[in-house]
């Protein structure tokens, strides 16, 4: 794609778009611009995700202007200037242009500006720094920016550590946006990271979790990953991890048709201990659903269940669930183990979890008390599962008795 002086995008001729861009426009024409994604990911040819607009109006202008052309607004973040508009439930964010005043690596204090400079030099990359009018005439704050957009060359504004120093998040923005739309990694932004890589210690392990999550997401963010692990960044989230099976999950993936899925990627850098699991687990304050995912991914009775057949495959099924199993398989596969994904796959979808067809009201029945209930009822349910699942209610009432 060469250089563009206007963009055009469906996103731009939106209702919502038209709505919200008019009412700001009303107040003070010419003091307002698209701004981040949507603007990027036209230059790039791809779908824009979500709308944002920057404005010269103070946040009680942006209000007041919404308002009076009769679009709701709720203050997200007004203290750093930002509020959400709602146009026929399709939301947009609008954010009066500010500068940082202050910064802890986390949080920022900020003061508002009319200066379109200022605001794009407390962007963190370049291509999020481009500016568009309503009509989609591109306004380039920052050299350089358009070119790295339709390139895809992620390149920090300014000096990096600052960039990095104002928000050590931006340490992980900068390997997901290179997963995303990398063109290579910059040099000077891979030593900055390096450098600042123990900031990521003041970043809450939920965000730190979500941005990864985002990163793996990718369709291969394999040399992203290994340029984070290169610069001591992945040693600080997951000590012992490595992206080195990556290039091997994707093509598993690719070979099988199976779409992009964060948790198997982040099994492929883990070393299968239960240890480690808990470890990721808390490092990353995965949700209980997620750590049972890696637990039971790990569990060294399920990789042996495996390679014996069918009906072993299903007895797995149904004690790991239909995604451990295919979850260890793609890992083993991806980590040069043989690949046994097409019979699970197949398998995969058409079971149904079997119901153990009694309970503990049969064992009441049959005169049963206490512990000796559970123990019972286990054992049964062994019996079931090795039969096959083929045990009828009947044959199990009898060994009730």
């Amino acid at each position: 794609m060469t250089r563009a002086e206007r963009i055009t995008a469906d996103w731009l001729e939106a209702p919502s778009s038209r709505a919200v861009m008019a009412a700001l426009e009303a107040a003070r024409k010419d003091a307002s611009r698209y701004v981040g994604g949507s603007v990027r990911n036209t230059l790039r040819g791809l779908p824009a995700d979500d709308v944002d607009i920057a404005t010269q109006l103070t946040p009680p202008e942006t209000v007041s202007a919404l308002e009076a052309a009769g679009i709701r607004v709720i203050p997200t973040g007004i203290e750093h200037g930002t509020v959400t508009a709602f146009y026929k439930g399709v939301p947009i964010e609008v954010t009066t242009l500010r500068r940082d005043v202050e910064t802890d690596g986390r949080r920022a204090v900020v003061a508002f500006t009319q200066d379109w400079a200022e605001d794009a030099a407390r962007r963190d990359f370049r291509m999020n720094a481009i500016y568009a009018g309503p009509e989609g005439q591109l306004y380039e704050v920052v050299p350089g920016s358009i070119e790295d957009a339709i390139a895809g060359r992620v390149i920090f504004i300014g000096e990096a550590d600052q960039r990095l120093i104002e928000d050590y998040l931006r340490i992980l923005r900068f390997y997901r946006f290179n997963a995303w739309y990398g063109a290579g990694i910059d040099e000077a932004g891979q030593a900055a990271c390096a450098r600042q890589r123990e900031g990521l210690k003041k970043i809450a392990a939920e965000r730190i979790w979500k941005e990864l999550k985002r990163t793996l997401a990718a369709p291969d963010p394999s040399t992203a990953l290994m340029a984070m692990e290169e610069a001591g960044v992945m040693g600080i989230l997951l000590p012992g991890a490595t992206a080195a099976f990556l290039p091997g999950l994707i093509e598993v993936e690719a070979a099988h048709g199976l779409a992009a899925d964060p948790m198997q990627r982040l099994m492929a850098m883990l070393p299968r201990r239960p240890s480690n699991m808990s470890e990721a687990a808390s490092a990353l304050r995965l949700s209980n659903q997620e750590a049972a995912r890696l637990h039971a991914w790990a569990d060294p009775a399920l990789g042996h269940m495996l390679g014996l057949g069918q009906s072993a495959r299903r007895e797995a099924f149904y004690r790991f669930t239909p995604q451990a199993v295919l979850d260890r398989a793609l890992i083993e596969a991806a980590s040069g183990g043989e690949d046994k994904l097409a019979p699970i796959l197949q398998d995969k979808s058409a079971w149904t979890r079997p119901v153990f067809p009694i309970g503990g009201d049969d064992a009441l029945a049959a005169g049963l008390k206490g512990p000796d209930i559970g123990k019972r009822l286990h054992t049964l349910e062994e019996a079931w599962i090795a039969s096959g699942f083929r045990l009828s209610r009947e044959d199990l009432l009898s060994r009730l008795k």
